[in-house]
């Protein structure tokens, strides 16, 4: 199990979040985005904006991702 914060995983706040694989994380991060969309998070709104403008460049995306997957590799596990 690896625990990483909403921040580290490209977000706006300090939400722990812990799971076994990166796709585990990615998914429990991109759920708590959704989440924070609906109640229009002001902090996490700027963030999901800049992912969306992120989005539009399918090579920048990927290499975001492969980045945050490099992120979650390195931590140790609890």
């Amino acid at each position: 199990m690896k625990t990483m914060t909403c921040k580290q995983m490209g977000g706006a706040c300090e939400k722990v979040f812990q799971a076994d694989t990166f796709e585990e994380m990615a998914k429990m991060s991109q759920e708590h985005g959704m989440e924070m969309m609906q109640q229009q998070d002001k902090a996490h709104m700027t963030v999901i904006m800049e992912m969306m403008t992120l989005m539009q460049d399918p090579g920048g995306m990927a290499k975001w991702v492969e980045g945050k997957k490099q992120e979650f590799d390195a931590i140790p596990h609890d």
